[in-house]
């Protein structure tokens, strides 16, 4: 029992700590679109490098992470062994990396469009290395159940990053993407003083035996992780080639329109944070209810649960669009119809992750390989066909159309290898539904003006859903406190 009160203890401070993280950054999306216009292309540039941080970041982790903690548990080996040996490989990687940009700035810079901005890619390739071999630190604090300091680090870093922030564009009125990228790798180079007591108290040896054999576990991780950051980011990666290949827009043009895409995108990732909080609870009762005779009734059942929430989620976005739309500043405004297809595609991965847990079970990981791999080439295909004619909405159409392809044969494949019995109908109702009340709230924008009136149409719509919820699948009685008043005596 202590030792499972000391897991939720851990699980939640982790968990916390991570979405109170994202949620804090979140908010310097409408410091960043006030301070820099739409029209100035500056936040397209920082949509574009960051993406290409996040796949780096996928590179040169290489998968370690995880590598790290089956090596670290262990009885065979030694943990300070497994510590150093995999921070030996993740720093001399990104180290690599690290001068490989240096020495090739000019080539590199002329091949993403850079040519007269190596300032900014030197900076996110100092903030990614730093990153990188942090990671491994961040594991070393896991193992070591340190949840405190690890909380600490990461919550600090978003503390000093917002304070710099608000002090270089509120008070100092700097409007340079400059000091978007130099007060990060600040802060990333400052955190990296805290994670001393843990490098020097490690007896440093490196066994290259242990790296063959980490190695040969980690890279199908390295793959699951790149295509999974493909997924997500790689049309953010590609969109300023793609834009401008025809010849039609010029690189300014598509970093504005890049701008508008990665702001609107900030609005919809409300629904990225819902899905997160809802794999730190589930991910790790999964694995532990995967014994019991009824684990497949109970994935079914939180199947079911996890559509409704986020389908309540969506409708609560796209209903109060109105007021939400202000989270960035009204130059970016032209880009939110591509918030609800953002949000959808977020339904769809959150799917996939639910669905993906039957070849997980059964140690079949190579079957998240081949879907991952699926549906990021239907993205890359969606993008380079489509978004020279039609833009960043290309874009989230691609997005919508990867996640539906990895989420539809994770399923169909599901039902040959390890099949569970969704309640299909239940679902499919709740889907259609939505689709109908979401067709309700586009009509009343597009034919009331008033917004107080469009605000309490769409949240009788709301309320009418939630009715739904409980007269079918949350009944009265079941609630805590007030269900005694509906049981019967």
């Amino acid at each position: 029992m202590a030792n499972l009160k000391s897991l939720v203890k851990d699980t939640a401070i982790y968990g916390m700590s991570s979405i109170v993280g994202r949620f804090l950054n979140y908010l310097l999306v409408p410091l960043y679109t006030n301070v820099i216009s739409a029209e100035s292309g500056g936040y397209g540039v920082v949509t574009n490098l960051y993406s290409y941080v996040a796949l780096i970041m996928a590179f040169l982790t290489f998968g370690m992470e995880t590598t790290f903690f089956r090596y670290a548990n262990d009885e065979k080996e030694n943990p300070d062994t497994v510590f150093s040996t995999t921070m030996a490989m993740v720093s001399s990687l990104a180290l690599t990396f690290l001068a490989i940009v240096f020495i090739f700035v000019n080539p590199l810079c002329d091949a993403i469009g850079y040519a007269n901005h190596h300032d900014y890619v030197l900076m996110m390739a100092s903030v990614v290395t730093l990153d990188a071999i942090q990671s491994i630190p961040f594991c070393y604090l896991r193992f070591k159940k340190r949840p405190i300091k690890f909380a600490f680090i990461k919550l600090l870093f978003i503390a000093m990053n917002i304070s710099l922030n608000l002090i270089y564009f509120i008070l100092l009125k700097k409007t340079d993407v400059f000091y978007v990228f130099s007060l990060n790798l600040v802060c990333t180079a400052f955190m990296s003083v805290f994670f001393i007591p843990e490098v020097i108290s490690v007896k440093w040896k490196v066994d290259f035996s242990l790296l063959f054999r980490m190695f040969h576990y980690s890279w199908p991780i390295l793959v699951l992780s790149v295509t999974a950051v493909l997924n997500q980011a790689f049309d953010k990666i590609i969109f300023p080639w793609a834009y401008t290949r025809t010849g039609e827009y010029t690189i300014d043009e598509a970093n504005t329109q890049l701008g508008i895409y990665g702001a609107c995108v900030k609005v919809a990732l409300i629904m990225a944070m819902i899905t997160q909080a809802f794999r730190y609870a589930y991910e790790p009762i999964v694995f532990a209810k995967s014994k019991d005779g009824d684990s497949k009734e109970y994935y079914a059942v939180a199947m079911k649960y996890f559509v409704i929430f986020t389908l309540f989620a969506f409708l609560c976005v796209v209903g109060y669009l109105d007021i939400l739309k202000y989270v960035i500043a009204k130059d970016y405004h032209d880009g939110l119809n591509t918030v609800p297809i953002v949000m959808a595609a977020e339904i769809m991965m959150g799917i996939y992750f639910n669905l993906s847990f039957w070849y997980k079970l059964i140690d079949k990981t190579f079957w998240g390989t081949v879907f991952s791999l699926t549906g990021c080439l239907v993205l890359v295909a969606v993008n380079i066909v489509f978004v020279p004619k039609y833009g960043y909405m290309a874009c989230a159409w691609g997005g919508f159309s990867a996640y539906a392809t990895a989420m539809t044969l994770c399923y169909i494949v599901g039902r040959f290898k390890n099949p569970i019995e969704y309640d299909l109908k239940s679902i499919g109702t709740y889907v259609l539904i939505t689709a109908l009340f979401f067709v309700a709230m586009q009509l009343s924008a597009y034919y009331i003006v008033s917004v107080p009136l469009r605000l309490v149409i769409n949240t009788v719509i709301i309320l009418l859903f939630v009715a739904h919820v409980i007269y079918h699948d949350l009944p009265l009685a079941s609630l805590p406190v007030v269900g005694k008043y509906f049981r019967k005596k």
